[in-house]
């Protein structure tokens, strides 16, 4: 018997702000038999608007491509500038 391991993207959310949440799910199972899954595990990160997303895949890049308009992207960028604290 030997493990096998299997990586797939199981959610995908979208919060207010932009940012893409991505949750992985990680199978470990028997080679003999994929479908007796002997553990689990997830792995989660986020994409904030602008980032490069052309390491992901396929329909992450299309849900970026669809929801980062410059609007949101400007946006954010002026969110994240107004949390920065000033040095005087």
């Amino acid at each position: 018997m030997a493990l096998q391991q299997n990586t797939v993207i199981d959610l995908i959310q979208i919060v207010e702000n932009g940012i893409i949440q991505i949750r992985q799910r990680i199978d470990v199972y028997d080679d003999s038999a994929p479908s007796n899954i002997i553990a689990s595990n997830f792995h989660r990160y986020t994409l904030n608007p602008g980032d490069d997303v052309s390491s992901q895949t396929a329909q992450i890049q299309a849900i970026a491509n669809a929801i980062w308009t410059q609007e949101i992207v400007s946006a954010y960028q002026t969110m994240i500038a107004q949390q920065k604290p000033n040095k005087e």
